[in-house]
């Protein structure tokens, strides 16, 4: 790394693209005293049509990256390499790592609601982790899985409020309602982007999921996480990688995070 991250060893967060920074902003309202060491593989990105294997070999490649620059924790902030690749990264990586499948289906269950939608990524959807998680951790509660492939492009564009974006998930969503799902998974840190789209097409009787939220309070507990600060007072800092740094996800960083990031290098991983 060519900037030194001062203090404590950061939390370690990564994605295939922008969506992951839904999570870091989570991350930053939970634990703002923290800094953040984000790393999107934008140059590889979308992950979700990629192969179970090929997704493997890049989060590993992903989180060796990471891991050299000192993270004490690793957020897998992507549902496709949550779901293709949990295991292999916590055998791989000697920090905790904390995937977001888990607590969106908790958070979802939650709710109540008899009958769950899950929308994420082919290879998120393929896994079939959502759903495997909701039949052991919600005992009577059904669920039905759509991949949405364009989502993730329409995201990346900055579409989350746009006719286009209506009509795309009016197409995906259509199944699951008339099925009467109560609650909706948002099964790729990229959809809350869309979130005036999908609420628009859903209707006021969806209580969306985002699992963001979630995952931040998984990771408050975690003691290499929750323990006290050593880099004094005040809010810590953002240090974001790239492996292709793109007009438009700097455009959605800035929206996100509230500003420019600070602190951006583009990096290059190898193959893995």
């Amino acid at each position: 790394m060519k900037e030194r991250i001062a203090g404590r060893r950061p939390i370690g967060i990564f994605d295939s693209g922008v969506g992951g920074l839904t999570v870091l902003r989570a991350l930053r309202r939970r634990l703002p005293g923290e800094s953040f060491l984000y790393l999107g593989d934008t140059a590889r990105l979308p992950y979700g049509t990629k192969s179970p294997g090929t997704v493997q070999r890049y989060a590993l490649n992903a989180a060796r990256h990471l891991v050299d620059h000192g993270v004490r924790l690793l957020v897998v902030a992507c549902n496709t390499a949550s779901s293709s690749a949990l295991p292999e990264l916590a055998a791989a990586c000697p920090i905790p790592v904390v995937g977001v499948v888990e607590p969106g289906v908790r958070a979802a269950l939650r709710l109540g609601a008899s009958r769950i939608g899950v929308i994420g990524t082919e290879g998120t959807i393929r896994s079939g982790s959502y759903q495997s998680a909701i039949a052991r951790l919600g005992e009577g509660v059904s669920v039905r899985a759509a991949a949405c492939p364009l989502f993730v492009p329409l995201a990346e564009e900055g579409w989350g409020d746009h006719p286009v974006t209506d009509q795309v998930a009016r197409h995906y969503l259509e199944p699951l309602l008339q099925w009467g799902a109560g609650a909706l998974i948002l099964g790729c840190t990229h959809y809350p982007l869309l979130r005036p789209s999908l609420e628009r097409v859903a209707g006021p009787g969806v209580e969306l999921v985002d699992s963001a939220s979630a995952v931040a309070e998984a990771v408050a507990r975690i003691p290499e996480a929750a323990a006290p600060s050593t880099s004094g007072s005040g809010a810590g800092e953002v240090y974001i990688h790239l492996t292709d740094a793109s007009d438009h996800f700097l455009r959605v960083a800035r929206m996100i995070l509230d500003g420019p990031p600070r602190h951006l290098e583009v990096v290059h991983l190898g193959e893995g």
